[in-house]
């Protein structure tokens, strides 16, 4: 199993170029399945996720093709099977979004229930209801969620709480149903989106993209397109805080800087010097030092759950106290012991971190749990004096393509080892 070794070594320098949004790519590789002729889709990031997903789709019949660019042409024209199976959904949440494609182009789906990070329990019965809101008969036996349906029927539909894959799966169903399909509370984070508008440009009719909102006009068919996925917002931001924990400064390429919003807002609120371009943030901690952030994660556009390990982290190195409460998954708080390890004081009650920032953080070998977990580890690895060992990195993989290639860019002391 591969681990990544990293020695604290000072300031990093340079630019790093963002890859294609992994939680924008997913559905958006899962909504092929809609078309009745061939996408080509671009910016894809290279990540385990992906991949999973690639072999997902080809078990079905679907044919995929790279080109030299690494663009991917997907035909869905043809598929084999309805079925998602255990041994590729296992590793992956977000292979429950292969259902509403299939249950609205096909009529049928068997799909196995997800597995994923181990960050608390996201439960589909909001997936299961809505569809069953639009006609569907579903039942779960065996670990399989089994979809029968003719042509889904437009519904009224309330998500409680808000869903960003449970907005994604029925907004998926609904552009191949019959009549208008209100989602209200729907996820509003850029990659919901982001798959919005890839269906509307393969000929969906969706309005209220980027609300809480989402009306759909059910149409007959969608066609494939060329399309580019957006950048990952969470990347960039895991950078950025790379930068703020070793007093460095550092520029994101082929970036958003309006996806990251609240984010940028609470780096300032740290002591960050934050300049944008179009495609570009640069983050200016020298001769800084950074100040304590008490955050709450939210749906967006409030702050992401997704950068709370790495803000975590920041908070450990700041001159005060501050609070993090996590309102998304109940267990994501499993980096805490290890960060403890390298020497930094934290305590957690409940769904809320207490943190205590401390001068310095101290190599260790550390366990990584979950994907964002990860980084806040590499993160601590990249400032703690000594040598940081983070075993299972398996979880990065999933999420952040070439890691160790882009920090050693810009100036990392950082090699992964493979037993």
């Amino acid at each position: 199993m591969d681990k990544l070794v990293i020695a604290g070594n000072g300031q990093l320098a340079g630019s790093v170029e963002i890859s294609g949004a992994k939680n924008a790519a997913l559905p958006i590789l899962m909504g092929c399945l809609l078309a009745e002729t061939p996408v080509a889709l671009s910016n894809v990031p290279h990540l385990m996720d992906v991949t999973t997903t690639i072999q997902l789709l080809a078990s079905m019949g679907v044919e995929i093709l790279f080109d030299e660019s690494l663009n991917i042409e997907i035909d869905a024209s043809n598929i084999t099977s309805k079925e998602a199976d255990y041994e590729l959904v296992k590793t992956m949440r977000a292979s429950i979004l292969v259902l509403g494609p299939l249950l609205a182009r096909f009529g049928e789906a068997k799909v196995s229930l997800p597995g994923g990070c181990a960050i608390g329990s996201r439960p589909v019965n909001i997936h299961i209801s809505g569809m069953q809101q639009m006609g569907a008969d579903i039942k779960v036996e065996q670990g399989y969620i089994i979809a029968k349906a003719g042509r889904l029927k437009g519904a009224d539909i309330f998500m409680q709480p808000v869903t960003v894959t449970g907005t994604e799966n029925l907004l998926m169903a609904a552009v191949l149903a019959e009549g208008t399909t209100y989602l209200r509370n729907a996820a509003r984070e850029p990659e919901v989106t982001d798959l919005a508008e890839f269906l509307n440009a393969m000929g969906a009719k969706i309005s209220g993209i980027g609300t809480s909102t989402l009306v759909v006009e059910g149409v007959e068919r969608l066609t494939g397109v060329p399309y580019q996925v957006i950048p990952d917002r969470i990347e960039a931001g895991t950078y950025l805080a790379a930068a703020a924990v070793t007093n460095s400064m550092l520029t994101v390429t082929k970036v958003n800087p309006e996806h990251l919003g609240i984010v940028l807002e609470k780096f300032t609120e740290a002591g960050a010097l934050i300049t944008c371009t179009e495609d570009t943030v640069t983050l200016d901690m020298r001769g800084r030092q950074l100040k304590p952030v008490s955050l709450v994660t939210d749906p967006y556009p409030l702050f992401p759950t997704d950068m709370q390990a790495q803000f975590l982290l920041m908070n450990a190195l700041a001159d005060g106290e501050s609070t993090i409460e996590e309102t998304i998954f109940e267990n994501r708080f499993m980096h805490v012991s290890e960060l403890v390890r390298m020497g930094a004081d934290i305590r957690v009650e409940g769904n809320t971190a207490h943190i205590k920032g401390v001068k310095t953080l101290y190599g260790a070998p550390v366990m990584a749990t979950d994907l964002r977990a990860s980084a806040s580890l590499i993160l601590a690895g990249l400032v703690a004096k000594g040598e940081t060992v983070v075993n299972r990195v398996y979880h990065i993989d999933r999420g952040y393509e070439l890691i160790e290639e882009k920090f050693h860019k810009v100036g990392a002391h950082i090699y992964r080892l493979s037993d």
